[in-house]
């Protein structure tokens, strides 16, 4: 267990925040942590929709249930967080 400072570049919101999680969360509650901070704030929320990881600039989404420390994201590095139909 690290904690691990990410960028958080979330649909629809006009900020990039500053996300700390952990190395052994799952990209599910990555996407959570990154949600707290932008959906009901900036980004209305989309029931019924799953906001997906990705490497910003990437088309496809890290496994939902992958690692955040198994994925190769860097300290500090920009990922997007995007809703999708589940």
């Amino acid at each position: 267990m690290a904690a691990f400072p990410m960028i958080s570049n979330f649909q629809y919101d006009f900020l990039l925040q500053l996300v700390a999680v952990d190395t052994e969360n799952t990209m599910d509650e990555v996407a959570a942590a990154a949600a707290y901070h932008s959906v009901g704030r900036r980004v209305a929320p989309q029931p019924g929709k799953v906001v997906r990881v990705r490497r910003q600039g990437d088309t496809e989404f890290f496994p939902r249930h992958a690692k955040l420390g198994e994925t190769g994201i860097k300290p500090m590095e920009t990922v997007e967080f995007i809703f999708t139909e589940a």
